[in-house]
């Protein structure tokens, strides 16, 4: 694979391309001007990590305001999963339609728009007069971040090769945990202080900061051509946009194949996770480790901030990892349940041991996405990746949006929490057993030409 360097000097002008040669790296942005992409790549990264976080603030920080949010709306523990559900419902039917569109247009308004409507439907929220209206608006929250989600993946996947891919797609992704440590360091002391209503105009700012700089500064790598349907089919899915016309079966036949199939299994599993903790870590450690809201809020700070480390960190193991990206995503489905499993004992209710697993729970049980969506967005059909990434995250969300209020409502009937702990390493265990034996086969298919990149 080659290597680019940025000497700062622009090159001799040439009238062939290498096939060894990378161009979402290599072409130049200006006239005259070699050096500019290899250092504009880290600007798209940046604006990608920001939008992220900035998109995700306010539902990333609804765990956070449990206490709070319970209070002045009188919510049951499902009522309040409900309500981290409601952001997530849209995207099932969103993330499809997103990924169709990025396929066919321009990533910076595609994701551009979406983050712009979270943040209107965050801004108008703020006029909410209950849990029913405070519902509608996280049901609009969720029809603009479906296009974040893959949009932003699609987007630094184009600009980065195989070799640093895992990194930048990590450093992306550890944007939302970011924007959740964030989010629960200052959302609920702005629900405390001024009312939830006031939390919703902060979430509502940030997201549009998001927003404006995606647009203004996001440029789809130089050398990326207008998308157009590839000579050949690959894997039994047409490269390019799919017609409207072409049938479901079609459409999903991309399930079918094993990397697919193993990302989603995973995917749903460390997503319920991830669902899990955000629901009721808050609420666990103001109940059962009796930690007041100060402390409890660092601790979910400390969750958040060993989330986006992990993205990060697993990520760029899996660059190198010589038994493939899923390798990492396997370790973590092992760590989550060890976690989970001390979690049920009495060592977890201790509040010194409560935040250290709770924090190993997030780094390895948020951290994962980092090597899995790396992972996925190289295992689509050359074209594809925008129906890829939309396809797969949204079978994820049918977890992200039952899970909360499932959980909840388990933890309501059976008045503790172990319960819930006890579901999510059983079902966590049982995909780590499902996945393990076929799962460290390597990146997934072998790279073919144009795989490096994800136009």
């Amino acid at each position: 694979m080659r290597q680019h360097t940025d000497t700062g000097k622009p090159s001799a002008p040439t009238t062939s391309t290498s096939p060894t040669s990378d161009p979402t790296t290599s072409a130049p942005a200006a006239p005259g001007d070699t050096a500019r992409p290899l250092r504009y790549r880290w600007v798209v990264l940046a604006v990608a990590t920001v939008t992220q976080a900035a998109s995700g603030f306010f539902v990333q920080g609804i765990g956070a305001m449990a206490v709070p949010l319970q209070h002045a709306l009188d919510l049951s523990t499902s009522q309040l999963g409900l309500l981290l559900s409601a952001s997530q419902l849209v995207p099932l039917v969103g993330l499809l339609v997103a990924g169709e569109l990025l396929d066919r247009y321009n990533e910076r308004w595609v994701v551009g728009l979406g983050a712009a409507v979270v943040a209107a439907a965050l801004l108008l929220g703020s006029l909410a007069q209950g849990y029913a209206s405070l519902l509608a608006v996280l049901l609009a929250v969720g029809a603009g971040y479906s296009t974040v989600q893959p949009g932003g993946s699609k987007s630094v996947a184009s600009w980065f090769d195989p070799a640093q891919r895992g990194l930048a797609m990590g450093v992306r992704q550890a944007g939302l945990p970011l924007g959740g440590a964030l989010a629960a360091a200052v959302l609920p002391l702005v629900a405390v202080a001024y009312g939830w209503r006031a939390a919703l105009v902060v979430g509502g700012l940030v997201a549009l900061l998001g927003a404006g700089l995606f647009t203004a500064l996001y440029r789809r790598p130089p050398t990326v051509p207008p998308v157009r349907p590839a000579p050949a089919p690959a894997r039994g899915l047409a490269p390019g946009p799919v017609a409207p016309t072409a049938s479901v079966r079609a459409r999903l036949r991309i399930l079918r194949e094993p990397a697919m199939a193993r990302l989603l299994f995973s995917g749903l599993a460390l997503v319920s996770v991830h669902s899990g903790i955000g629901v009721l870590g808050a609420l666990y450690l103001h109940d059962v480790t009796a930690l007041g809201p100060g402390a409890g809020a660092a601790v979910l700070v400390a969750v958040q901030v060993a989330g986006a480390v992990g993205r990060i960190a697993l990520a760029a193991w899996s660059d190198r990892s010589r038994a493939g990206r899923y390798r990492p995503v396997l370790v973590c489905l092992a760590a989550v349940v060890a976690g989970l499993v001390v979690l049920t004992t009495p060592a977890g209710r201790s509040p010194a041991a409560a935040a250290v697993l709770f924090t190993w729970l997030g780094f390895f049980g948020i951290g994962w996405y980092g090597p899995w969506v790396a992972h996925l967005a190289e295992s689509a059909p050359p074209g594809r990746t925008g129906f890829a990434l939309g396809l797969v995250m949204a079978v994820n969300q049918v977890a992200v949006v039952v899970v909360p209020p499932a959980l909840g409502l388990l933890r309501d009937t059976t008045h503790g929490f172990t319960a819930a702990w006890a579901a999510l390493a059983t079902t966590t265990a049982v995909t780590l057993a499902a996945t393990a034996r076929r799962g460290a086969d390597g990146r997934g298919t072998p790279p073919r030409p144009g795989r490096h990149t994800a136009g």
